[in-house]
């Protein structure tokens, strides 16, 4: 995985955030802590947070959920384009990533707009639709163990209202899920999650070429 946009020279890479990043203190120093800890590949790119704030703010989501929280960097992005009176669901299973995450969120004054559950997110999400809130959703965020993306799509789908957005990361593997000989099970995963959208006719589909690869669904009425 990449926590760049790997399809760009570093020139044309620098360049485009020096033009389009309008980055803040506080956001600048989550990353960089996150960057000295082992598994930094996992941050998503500075540039996909900021285009997923603005996809939030375009579709005028009031309600999210994310599926992976890892150190709290997208949905910090996620949380601060909602409305004051916004909910962002994060679901996540590790307390000591997501401890550096509620960190954030309160010094950024987010964490009254993020419900953090610390859970395998099938659980959550199964309760979520057992609780009721099946098409209430207007945005989610997928990036999390990619054997489950498949399922975290169905209940994430669920959830969504007609013309709610599903944005999905990792979805071009930083170029493995193109080449045939690379054959290990997350590749693999995720060949078969691209494939299985491809088909999908409950949505519209865009696979965006930012950072790792963003897919883009759309649920129709």
């Amino acid at each position: 995985m990449s926590n760049s946009t790997f399809t760009l020279s570093d020139t044309l890479y620098s360049y485009l955030l020096e033009v389009s990043l309008r980055d803040d203190p506080l956001r600048q120093r989550l990353r960089e802590e996150t960057a000295r800890d082992e598994m930094a590949r996992m941050q998503i790119a500075p540039e996909q947070g900021q285009f997923m704030a603005l996809l939030v703010q375009l579709t005028g989501a009031r309600k999210a959920l994310e599926i992976g929280v890892y150190t709290g960097y997208s949905a910090l992005c996620v949380a601060s384009a909602l409305p004051v009176d916004g909910r962002l669901v994060a679901c996540d299973i590790n307390a000591t990533w997501t401890a550096t995450a509620q960190r954030y969120w309160k010094e950024a004054g987010l964490d009254d707009r993020i419900e953090l559950r610390l859970a395998p997110a099938l659980e959550t999400l199964d309760a979520l639709i057992a609780d009721g809130e099946a098409g209430s959703f207007d945005f989610a965020f997928i990036d999390a163990d990619k054997e489950n993306y498949i399922d975290y799509y169905e209940r994430s789908l669920t959830l969504l209202r007609p013309g709610g957005l599903i944005a999905v990361d990792n979805t071009l593997w930083s170029g493995r899920v193109a080449d045939p000989a690379n054959q290990d099970a997350d590749t693999r995963a995720i060949r078969t999650f691209n494939a299985a959208l491809h088909q999908d006719t409950r949505i519209d589909i865009s696979l965006v070429p930012i950072a790792d690869g963003l897919t883009l669904a759309m649920k129709r009425a």
